[in-house]
This record gives C-alpha cells, sequence and structure tokens, in this order.
C-alpha cells in the first residue's frame, strides 16, 4: 500500500519532489499490539511454534526490524516506532480471559508488554547506527494508557476496563444498558464543575454564586435558569445572593465585630455579600460548629440573625481548618447525588459509587461497577419479576420484629406450615446463588486455567462455562423472587396458582439440570490427566442446558410481569386432548418442580 501511494505521489509531484517529501516525512509505526493478542495469547497458533514469550518478542522484533530496512530503502528517514501498551489491562483481554466479572489486570500480559519495549528500546540504536542518515525513536505508550486505565477521571473518561457494546457477550449484558450509568466520585465532581461553569457563564455571575443557585434548586441547571429569568430579584433574595450590601462599606481604621464585639483591623475582618462585619476568629469558629453539625452547612447563611446572605464555598476554603473543609466538600460532592431524584448511591456496603438513572424502560434493575445488583425503585436488591411492594412486604415479614415467638404462636398452624414453605425455598435459593457466586470466582482465578492446561483447549474456548455460571447466578435470584410472589398470590385464583406452578415448576427443574451438570459434570475434566474425548459432548451439552433454561426463565418473567394474563390460554391448552401438533401445546404431562409453591390456606 505504501508503495502505491509513493507511485502515486510521483505522479502528481515527480520523482524528486516526491523522494523530498518522503525524506523529510514522519512516520509512525505501531506495530505487535495485534500481533501478541490475537496469534500468541487467544489463537494459540505462534504458541505451538514459539513455546516461550522470550523467543516470540525476538521473532515480532526480528520482523520489525525488516520492515524498517524496508522502509529506509523506499526513501523514510525520519521514523518513531510505539511500544507495546498494557495487554494485560486492555477491556478485550480481560473480557476474552474472563475477567470481566472483577476486572482484573493480567499482570502477566503486562510484565510480557514492558520486556518487550525494553528489548525495543536496546534495539532501536542499532537500527539507526546501520541506517546512514536515520532518526529512529522510541514512543511510550505503555506508561499513558496504563495511567490512563487507573485513573480515567484524569483524562475525562468514565471507565477504561470495560469495552464499549461490541467486545463480547459479557460486557454488552452490562455496559450497553442505556437506562442508567455509574458515576464514580471523579465524574460526579466533574459534572458539577460543568454545571456551575454553564450557570455562571449564562447568569454572568460568579462560580461561588452559582454553586449556591444550584444547591438551592436541587442541582437542576434548567430549574435555575427558568426560575432567574422569571424573577431574579426574588430568587436573589430567596436564596441569599445579595445585589448590594445591608451594611455599606466602612473608611474606619477599626471595625467592631457583630459577634464578639471586640474592634479589629480591617484585615481581620470578613463579610459576605451583606456587609455585615465579624472577626475571621468567629467566622472561623461559626463555620467549623456548622459543619460539624452535617449537610446543613451546604445552606449556611450570615451570622446576624435578621441576615439570609448566604455563606459560599470561597468562605470555608478561607477561614475553615483543614479537616473541616474536607467534611465540607464531602458534603458539598454527595449533594449532587442526594438532591438529585434521578440519582441515587449504590446501597452496597463501602461502596461510593451512584446510579443516574432514566426512567422509561419499566426495568428498575440496576448493576454497580462493585458488582452489586439493585432495585432503583425500593433500592432493596435485584428482584425482577416481583413487584417493590410484594418485596416490602415480604422482607417485612422476615424480619425479627415482625416475625416475633409471641406472632408465630398467634398463626393458625397451616399459615405457618405455608409460610415455612415458600420462606426456606427463598432462603435456599439465596444461598444457591452466594455460592454460585463463590464458585464463579474460583472458576475465573484457579480452575479456568486449569482446564484449559488439562484440556489443551484456550480460555477463550471456554467461555460456554462462563456463560453457564453467570445464567446460573441470575436464575438463582429470579427464582428465589418467585417464592415471595407465590406467598402473596391469592389461593382463590386458582387457575393462575397452577399456572404459575407450572412455569416455576419448569423453570426450576431446567436450572436444576443446568446446575448439576457444571457443578458436578465438569469435575471429571478438571480432574482429568489429559485431555478428554468427551470434552466436547460435554460443551455441547452444558451450552444446550444454558440456552434452555434461559428461555424457560424468560418465559417465567415475562408472565409474572404480566400478572399472568396468559393463563387462559395455557388452560384452554391444558383442557384439549387433541395433539400437540394440532393445538401447539404439549402433550406430555408435567409435574410441579421439587421446589414449586403449594397450595394452601390464606
Amino acid at each position: 500500500m505504501f508503495k502505491s501511494y509513493i507511485a502515486r505521489l510521483k505522479s502528481i509531484v515527480g520523482d524528486m519532489k516526491a523522494t523530498e517529501i518522503i525524506n523529510n516525512a514522519l512516520v509512525v509505526i505501531s506495530a505487535g499490539t495485534n500481533d501478541f493478542i490475537l496469534n500468541y495469547y487467544t489463537i494459540p497458533s505462534r504458541r505451538l511454534q514459539y513455546h516461550h514469550v522470550s523467543s516470540y518478542q525476538d521473532f515480532i522484533l526480528k520482523r520489525l526490524d525488516n520492515l524498517i530496512g524496508e522502509l529506509y530503502s523506499l526513501g523514510c528517514r525520519n521514523i518513531v516506532i510505539g511500544g507495546l501498551p498494557p495487554i494485560g489491562c486492555l477491556p478485550i483481554q480481560m473480557t476474552a480471559k474472563f475477567r470481566n466479572i472483577f476486572r482484573f489486570c493480567l499482570e502477566q500480559e503486562n510484565k510480557d508488554s514492558v520486556v518487550y519495549n525494553q528489548k525495543l528500546q536496546k534495539q532501536i540504536p542499532q537500527m539507526q547506527a546501520s541506517l546512514t542518515g536515520s532518526k529512529i525513536l522510541y514512543s511510550d505508550i505503555y506508561n499513558p494508557i496504563y495511567d490512563m486505565m487507573q485513573s480515567p477521571g484524569k483524562y475525562g473518561f468514565k471507565e477504561t476496563k470495560r469495552g464499549c457494546c461490541g467486545t463480547g457477550f459479557l460486557e454488552t449484558s452490562f455496559m450497553c444498558n442505556k437506562n442508567f450509568c455509574v458515576l464514580k466520585e471523579e465524574d460526579i465532581l466533574k459534572h458539577q464543575i460543568d454545571a456551575i461553569e454553564r450557570v455562571s457563564v449564562v447568569l454572568s455571575i460568579t462560580e461561588v454564586e452559582a454553586s449556591i443557585l444550584l444547591r438551592s434548586f436541587h442541582w437542576s441547571v434548567g430549574k435555575v435558569h427558568d426560575e432567574w429569568f422569571a424573577d431574579e430579584e426574588r430568587v436573589r433574595n430567596t436564596v441569599g445572593i445579595l445585589e448590594r450590601p445591608v451594611v455599606a462599606p466602612s473608611d474606619d481604621t477599626e471595625l467592631t465585630c457583630g459577634i464578639c464585639f471586640d474592634p479589629y483591623l480591617p484585615e481581620k475582618i470578613a463579610s459576605v455579600s451583606c456587609g455585615h462585619p465579624f472577626c475571621t476568629t468567629c467566622w472561623t469558629g461559626y463555620i467549623s460548629t456548622t459543619i460539624n453539625d452535617g449537610p446543613g452547612c451546604l445552606m449556611l447563611r450570615c451570622p446576624d440573625p435578621s441576615c439570609l446572605a448566604a455563606v459560599g464555598h470561597d468562605m470555608v476554603d478561607k477561614l475553615a481548618s483543614e479537616e473541616d473543609k474536607e467534611k465540607y466538600n464531602r458534603y458539598f460532592l454527595r449533594s449532587y447525588i442526594e438532591d438529585n431524584r434521578k440519582m441515587k448511591w449504590c446501597p452496597a456496603p463501602g461502596c461510593e459509587y451512584a446510579i443516574d438513572f432514566v426512567a422509561g424502560s419499566g426495568n428498575y434493575d440496576v448493576s454497580c461497577l462493585c458488582s452489586f445488583s439493585f432495585c432503583w425503585n425500593c433500592t432493596e436488591e435485584a428482584h425482577r419479576p416481583v413487584d417493590c411492594s410484594t418485596v416490602s412486604k415480604w422482607i417485612l415479614k422476615n424480619s425479627a420484629e415482625s416475625e416475633n415467638m409471641n406472632w408465630r404462636r398467634e398463626m393458625a398452624k397451616n399459615s405457618l406450615e405455608r409460610y415455612t414453605h415458600y420462606y426456606e425455598r427463598w432462603a435456599s435459593n439465596q444461598t444457591s446463588r452466594q455460592k454460585a457466586m463463590t464458585d464463579l470466582q474460583q472458576l475465573q482465578t484457579h480452575n479456568l486455567e486449569k482446564l484449559s492446561d488439562k484440556q489443551c483447549t484456550p480460555e477463550s474456548q471456554l467461555k460456554f462455562i462462563l456463560e453457564a455460571w453467570l445464567q446460573i447466578i441470575e436464575c438463582r435470584r429470579v427464582l428465589k423472587w418467585t417464592y415471595a410472589y407465590g406467598y402473596y398470590l391469592p389461593d382463590h385464583e386458582h387457575a393462575k396458582r397452577q399456572f404459575f406452578e407450572y412455569l416455576q415448576g419448569e423453570a426450576e427443574s431446567g436450572l436444576e439440570r443446568l446446575h448439576q451438570c457444571v457443578e458436578k459434570d465438569l469435575l471429571q475434566f478438571l480432574n482429568a490427566e489429559g485431555p478428554s474425548k468427551d470434552f466436547n459432548d460435554f460443551r455441547t451439552k452444558l451450552a444446550g442446558l444454558t440456552s434452555v433454561t434461559k428461555n424457560y426463565f424468560e418465559n417465567l418473567v415475562k408472565a409474572l410481569e404480566n400478572g399472568l394474563a396468559d393463563v387462559d390460554s395455557h388452560a384452554a391448552c391444558s383442557s384439549k386432548s387433541t395433539s400437540s401438533k394440532s393445538t401447539g401445546c404439549s402433550s406430555k404431562t408435567r409435574g410441579k418442580g421439587k421446589g414449586s409453591s403449594r397450595t394452601g390456606g390464606s
């Protein structure tokens, strides 16, 4: 392609001018990344030839040396060669190696990149010495990209450890969800700064005044603009941004503090927009006391009891202690989320991420970067397809306050048995889900590599096992909440209950088969002495069970979200004795799943 470009250039400007252009051009080369990712790490075609990564690095460097020589022969004299990035931190690699749930960088691949770059830097002076008149430089891309991956907010990014839509099944299920966005602390701060700057520019006020306005109007830029242009004077008086001071400036050599009533030099006196004079010592004490009282400090007003002038963060920055400044800034940052109706903090213990939610999809389940999934509407753990009201009643019923011994004694025996039936299965599925998550982590950190070695299969081709575990985790969550749904399903709606039990039983039976396969059947291949001829059959079986189970649960979720509205068509199918071919119904007799709900007294 480059030779074609040279020929075209010569046809336009002539041989001499073309040679001059090429001699003076800067040629930038990026080579090696795809070679390592595709040909060595992911598809082991080169590993069969080069058993150690060091020998493959030397092979790539030799090819690069030949390329530089060819470019030199074509007239290139100024060349920049880019090194390898931190390959182990690239989203595509974390996905391919199934680390996307916990987002581990692959440290060995990063170390390989560092060694390759060191070899390249040593080789470049030798290249330049052998090519008279050439200038060949090394470009470090490893460190900037690594820093970008570790501190995305520093470069204006929200997320650098996950690929965008299209880098794989495991990425798209989360990152392509358009109805919510996870915000880190640096993201929140950037949103605040952007909002303050927009208000400041449009209204021609200071950024301190803009921040006071935004706090008063719950960080809604649109609301600030609407109210301000409707009645600026009223807004100023309401939020405490005074256009003119209440107390006229004084030329006196000494001013009296309005709190301690001691005289001070003017430089020891401070005031806000109202002009009321207070000494810096009293200001510091006043600000500190208010900050230590809690987030109300963000609405701080002038110490004069009759004055409503607002105290902005400029006074806090100027007069507060470092400890108080840190507290104030923390309250200020959190106010952006806590004052915003479409934002919430992730409720997981210790998590400091927030969720920006866009209503309208009907699905309130969101997933935080900390791996915790919860319902946006009620902030309980994700409970689709059960509605928030049912979840609230169920959690209250399970709590120690309502389920005390006196209450139990008063319950009729059949009611207690019925409740126990549903609760035990609800709790059992929760336990199974937690164990599945632990098993998944064990697979990712230890067993996947072991299985790859035992079965001589690249980890990238073991994706079907991870998909099975992810399906199990999701299905256990859904199945758990169907027992809360079943408990509150009215007994007199017999047709709905039968339909519900049928769907629940089918889904649970499919899940048990899938769980059994991935948990037990996999062991024989993990513990095998070498490759097994039955492994491909296992792959087909597990992938099939995963797909079937997914379909069962999709049908269950859809039916429950529709209020079991399809019960009539199901009853019609069940009542007909004609063949399944003519009616579209299965003629096979089905029983309840082993965990299906029981009918009992209310």
